[in-house]
């Protein structure tokens, strides 16, 4: 019963990691390691957006972020009852959504709910990365094809001790939808001199559409 108890007070991540947490850079642990009350983290972040009708349509349903250069970036956390809401400032964009832990098929899943959209993914630690990958999506709880889910590169990393993340939000039916990729640190430590090179960086990559240059 105590075993139980101690795993019901882990973080969200962690429950569903298991074992594989400690496989998880430090940086990446500090971002995800909390069962209950609020954090709030900030940075910058390259955003680029899809251009076809239908991927503007989607973006614009779900508050995706414009694209930008130099976005900044707040994400608040508030954790309990075994889930986190999230909620992302990019600029004035807001996006929010919910996460909890599903078991599907004996595999241990990120449930994220945007609105009447679910999407399950499995957690993958490589190296210094976090890798989220679709594994299925419903929407108003129906099972939808899992071909036509959104998909794309998904993935959070440590660089040199700072947490980046990489998201990309596309579909067989419209393309891309949106990309962004940047840094986060928690709210009350400074702004590192290495965290301003990297948004120099970016700022020197984005084409001006939106795109980054180079991944």
């Amino acid at each position: 019963m105590t075993t139980e108890i101690m795993v019901q007070q882990q973080s969200l991540y962690r429950r569903i990691l298991g074992r594989d947490w400690d496989l998880v850079p430090a940086s990446i642990q500090a971002l995800h390691d909390r069962s209950e009350g609020h954090a709030t983290f900030r940075g910058r972040a390259v955003v680029e957006r899809g251009g076809s009708i239908w991927a503007r349509l989607v973006a614009s349903v779900f508050g995706f972020p414009s694209a930008g250069a130099d976005v900044p970036v707040d994400i608040r956390f508030a954790c309990g009852n075994g889930r986190e809401v999230w909620t992302r400032r990019f600029g004035e964009k807001i996006l929010r959504s919910s996460q909890q832990k599903i078991e599907k098929r004996n595999e241990q899943l990120l449930a994220e709910d945007f609105g009447p959209v679910r999407i399950l993914c499995a957690l993958e630690p490589a190296e210094n990365r976090l890798h989220l990958s679709v594994r299925a999506w419903s929407f108003l709880g129906l099972p939808l094809p899992l071909r036509l889910a959104p998909g794309g590169r998904t993935f959070e990393e440590d660089r040199d001790g700072l947490f980046h993340f990489h998201v990309e939000v596309e579909s067989p039916l419209t393309g891309l939808i949106v990309r962004y990729r940047g840094w986060l640190a928690p709210a009350d430590e400074p702004t590192s001199l290495r965290a301003s090179a990297l948004d120099r960086k970016a700022t020197a990559q984005f084409d001006g559409r939106g795109a980054a240059v180079n991944d």
